[in-house]
């Protein structure tokens, strides 16, 4: 019965007469009710002291809608007979669950409200393949695993059941036996699309269905959006702490609240992208997200899944893309989440050198079993389909990708070549980018990859991984080593803001200032910088500067636009009344004005991928510490000048080859006034000279400020 409970209960045709059997716990008395003419039908026998009872009715009311009423001596209640029900799951749906190659897999697992047969309820179904039985409990059945037990599903390690009257809202849990038939803490469902606030930690029923999207035009044309030859800047937000409601209990704003106040902040500031960091529903604030126990849940912490689709709409409705950190490289230990979720190692690995996360004290997902990658590419999917996200960076690809990642000789497992590189995982990440690509080829799939494993952004029928984007670690981490410097020092490590250029090009990079820069002690990006007050400020600017002007596309986490002050704390809100100081508010306004810089000008962005695009004017200046070069569109259209000071010195009657001869006019300049600068009087524009210089034939000569960068672009006859 155990695995098979409506080979017993429910209505059955013994012989010529129809009985219906019931596990009804804590009933004293049971009767059959014809759910046509709502009258009794027959009062069931009581078998045994568990609460089972059988008894004969007729064939209309046994393969009717009959219901069931129970009494004991405190109360009475009514219910429909879930195991009156057939099977929801189809042989099609088995067969490729059991071969991993279901791609709409949440559409046939998890909780999922219906009508069946006529009467609306819930069906659920869960993967338990080493269960001996699995329940659905709830507040409708007082937690009771006697009440709702499931039918397994041949070979496939599914369990299923329809349960008629529950509707959305409900709270559930799985209640799992291990195969030595004990009883598992109670689990959440992998594949729920809803949770209780945390701490607590049932999952709960939501309906994606019927959701009205009004982003038509931005589905069919974000493919031009996303591509390497657009303007991507991207603002990462962690939705706890952007900005909280202190008149309210300094609460976090919800979806609803962000799909305003973000998402206009956002597009007023000149960002094309919004990236979410982790809101997979998971248990601990601490982890920011990182540790994700529902990986198909939007966080009730803000809001429903509905309420989180509103938000994407209302992003896209102001031309906003939004990407998601994903977490599939391990998930937490939690007793209720994934570990040991039938009882058996199933989604993670038995042993420890391969399933068990040293630096996180977290699980490692087995990539090789073929459920659990179906399990994992079928959640990006998800997140494409139902919720229109624009993309996915996949969090800690380095930890995935090799088997010693952070572990001593003895605590891996080498592979079956005996090396360290983490096969499954490999083939895990390229189908899974394979899949969301022929998804929609639209959307953006980003790497978060710290090592130089070849070919990360290259097609995997190229031998690459697939993503379409890489995080340029090595670039972040030499440029903050390098502008944390005191400027006198600066001079001696002048290559490490070059050396990013002798590997731009062999990645679709994109440049991360993330959140990772400013927590742990590392303090804020203003902290970073040497000196103090007006330096800092300027420093901070000029770094700026370079990174628009670096090939690449762009990331920036919140808070750094404006120049926050302190590091970030998840906890609360960003310092957001330091724009009332006018330092704060002109790094805000240089931000914003770099975004629309970088946005108007293809020669910025359509060949951030492409090394024609790119070559230095001056490269070795290390005793002036300046840095200068060209920006280019294809076939060398029209050119743009970057050039980076970064001293406190400011380098008068600078000279400095120019690609082309005329007028060539200053557009962005970090040491204006109204982004907190000196506003010393700066030419705006200077006419070439035939002097060489650069390697080009002419040259133009201007005063550099200290601390600043400098765009400047060449004055097409028509402007004048």
């Amino acid at each position: 019965m155990m695995t098979d409970p409506f080979s017993v209960l429910g209505p059955h045709l013994n012989g010529r007469r129809w009985s219906v059997t019931a596990l009804m716990p804590g009933a004293e008395s049971v009767e059959v009710i014809n759910g046509k003419t709502n009258k009794v039908e027959a009062v069931l026998n009581r078998l045994d002291g568990r609460g089972l009872f059988s008894g004969y009715v007729r064939k209309p009311v046994a393969t009717g809608p009959y219901r069931l009423r129970a009494r004991n001596a405190d109360a009475e209640w009514e219910q429909d007979d879930a195991y009156r029900f057939a099977q929801v799951l189809g042989d099609m749906d088995e067969y490729l669950i059991a071969e991993g190659t279901h791609l709409g897999l949440w559409e046939r697992l998890g909780a999922h409200p219906m009508t069946h047969q006529g009467t609306k309820g819930v069906q659920f179904a869960v993967w338990a393949p080493a269960a001996s039985r699995v329940s659905v409990v709830g507040e409708f059945n007082q937690w009771d695993g006697r009440c709702h037990v499931m039918r397994a599903r041949g070979s496939t390690g599914i369990w299923e059941i329809f349960i008629p009257d529950l509707t959305v809202g409900c709270m559930y849990k799985y209640e799992i036996r291990d195969q030595s038939h004990t009883t598992l803490p109670l689990k959440a469902d992998p594949m729920g699309f809803g949770a209780e606030h945390p701490p607590s930690t049932a999952s709960v029923v939501r309906d994606l269905r019927d959701f009205e999207w009004s982003d038509d035009d931005w589905m069919a044309n974000r493919a031009s959006r996303n591509r390497h030859d657009q303007p991507v800047s991207t603002y990462e937000v962690h939705l706890g702490s952007w900005r909280r409601k202190v008149e309210d209990g300094n609460r976090a704003l919800s979806y609803l609240e962000f799909a305003t106040e973000l998402v206009d902040y956002v597009r007023d500031m000149g960002f094309t992208h919004i990236e979410l960091m982790p809101i997979s529903e998971f248990p601990f604030d601490g982890s920011w997200g990182y540790q994700p126990i529902g990986l198909f849940a939007p966080t009730i912490r803000y809001g429903t899944p509905d309420e989180f689709r509103q938000f994407v709409n209302a992003c896209h409705l102001a031309g906003l893309g939004v990407l998601l950190d994903w977490v599939p490289g391990h998930f937490p230990t939690d007793e209720h989440g994934l570990g040991k979720f039938d009882g058996t190692a199933l989604y993670e690995h038995a042993d420890p050198r391969e399933g068990f996360h040293q630096d996180w004290n977290t699980l490692i997902y087995n990539y090789g079993r073929r459920e659990v990658q179906n399990f994992l590419c079928a959640n990006a999917l998800y997140w494409i389909r139902e919720f229109h996200i624009d993309g996915l960076r996949v969090d800690a690809v380095a930890s995935m990708l090799y088997r010693d990642y952070s572990r001593k000789d003895g605590e891996w497992v080498p592979n079956k070549h005996g090396g360290r590189e983490n096969l499954e995982a490999i083939e895990f990440l390229k189908r899974t980018n394979e899949l969301v690509y022929n998804a929609d080829a639209g959307v953006m799939m980003v790497a978060e990859e710290s090592t130089s494993f070849p070919g990360v952004s290259k097609p995997t029928d190229q031998g690459g991984l697939g993503f379409g984007f890489k995080w340029n670690m090595g670039w972040m981490n030499d440029t903050l080593d390098y502008i944390q410097r005191d400027p006198i020092h600066r001079s001696h490590h002048h290559h490490q803001m070059t050396f990013g250029l002798t590997y731009a090009f062999s990645e679709n990079f994109v440049l991360p200032i993330s959140h990772d820069e400013v927590v742990h002690g590392k303090g804020s990006m203003l902290e970073k910088m040497p000196g103090d007050g007006f330096d800092q400020f300027a420093c901070l600017r000029a770094y700026y500067g370079f990174m628009w002007g670096h090939p690449g596309k762009k990331l920036l986490f919140m808070g750094q636009e404006f120049a926050q002050g302190s590091e970030w704390n998840h906890n609360q809100s960003l310092d957001w009344h330091l724009l009332d100081h006018p330092s704060h508010s002109g790094m805000q306004n240089w931000v914003r004005a770099l975004n629309q810089t970088y946005a108007q000008n293809p020669t910025l962005y359509s060949t951030d991928c492409d090394a024609s695009g790119f070559y230095w004017l001056e490269v070795d200046q290390a005793d002036l510490s300046v840095y200068a070069w060209v920006r280019q569109g294809k076939n060398g259209k029209d050119p743009i000048i970057v050039v980076s000071n970064f001293t406190p010195a400011p380098r008068t009657g600078y000279r400095l080859g120019v690609p082309n001869d005329g007028t060539w006019e200053v557009i962005l300049n970090s040491d204006a006034a109204e982004y907190g600068g000196s506003g010393h009087n700066l030419a705006q524009s200077c006419e070439s000279e035939g002097i060489a210089w650069s390697n080009q034939s002419q040259s133009i000569c201007f005063d550099l400020p200290g601390n600043s960068t400098l765009f400047l672009r060449q004055r097409k006859s028509n402007d004048a």
